[in-house]
Order: structure tokens, then sequence, then C-alpha cells
């Protein structure tokens, strides 16, 4: 179990990052989610990879409703911590990184969760649907929203200019 968490770390981080929109939040997630699984293993016949990423969201909403501090920008300027940047290109990406995440901050919460399982973790949308407990049909019509209103944002002009 130890090298399979291990291994799931990266993948976990992202997601938790895609929900709190800020590293030192996600990294607080993460670490909240890593205790959690190793106090409580996963149940019978679930696979640990769900079972993390599961765990992880209902943690993420437990803090959401106890404390209500969702919806902030998604500005994370510690993500170039330690990284030298230099050059034209380093720096397009960076503000194309930084326009996709503060477009992805406007999302809906239902919408940003399973964009980010599906287009950035990769998993399958029978997958998503068992770590989010809906039916595969309601995750196929909130992604295709969310992809939709991403294409919306990203296309609208001066998104993300900040004076």
């Amino acid at each position: 179990m130890q090298q399979e968490l291990t291994e799931l770390l990266p993948g976990l981080r992202r997601f938790a990052y895609s929900l709190t929109g800020q590293m030192a939040d996600a990294d607080d997630l993460l670490q909240s989610t890593v205790e959690k699984l190793l106090s409580k293993p996963a149940p019978a016949g679930v696979e640990l990879a769900k079972w993390a990423f599961t765990v992880c969201r209902n943690l993420w909403i437990d803090e959401y409703r106890a404390h209500k501090v969702r919806q902030t920008a998604a500005l994370a300027p510690e993500l170039s911590e330690g990284q030298v940047v230099d050059g034209e290109r380093a720096m397009e990406h960076k503000m194309t990184l930084e326009r996709v995440n503060r477009a992805m901050a406007k999302l809906p919460d239902d919408q940003r969760s399973i964009l980010a399982l599906v287009c950035l973790q990769g998993m399958a949308y029978k997958d998503v649907a068992e770590v989010l407990s809906l039916p595969i049909g309601t995750v196929m019509s909130r992604l295709a929203r969310a992809r939709q209103a991403l294409v919306t944002l990203l296309n609208t002009p001066n998104e993300g200019v900040t004076a």
C-alpha cells in the first residue's frame, strides 16, 4: 500500500490544487488526505486510487463547508517558487497557465472537479462517476458544460488581464 500511495501523491496533489486553487491549501488538503488514508484503509474491494480521490474530495467539501473559504482567485505565484523563469516562451507558458487557472476558478465546483479528474488525472468517466458518487450521464453532461464554459472563458477578450 505504501508504494501505491507514494505513486498516487503527484496526481492527488494536482487534484487537490484543482479543488483549492492555491498550492498552500492544496498541500494542506493532500496532507489531510494522506493522514486519513493511513489511519483508515480503503474498504474491501475498492481500488486505492479511487478511494484516495474520494477521500480528498470529501475532505475538501468538509473544509469548504466549515470555513466558507472557496472562490478565491487561482493566482498562485508560489507555483514558480524555486524555478528560474527566463525567456519569452517560458513567460508565455506561465501567462497561459495563469489564464487557465483563473478560468478554472470561475467554473462551478462540480464542473471543476469533474474536469480536473478527467482532463488532468486522465480518469475514465466510469471511475469519475464512482469517485464522485454520480451517475455516468451526470458526469458526461457536467464535463461537456465545463469544457464549453472553459472555452468561452478563455476566448473572452482580456480574460485574465489584471490591472
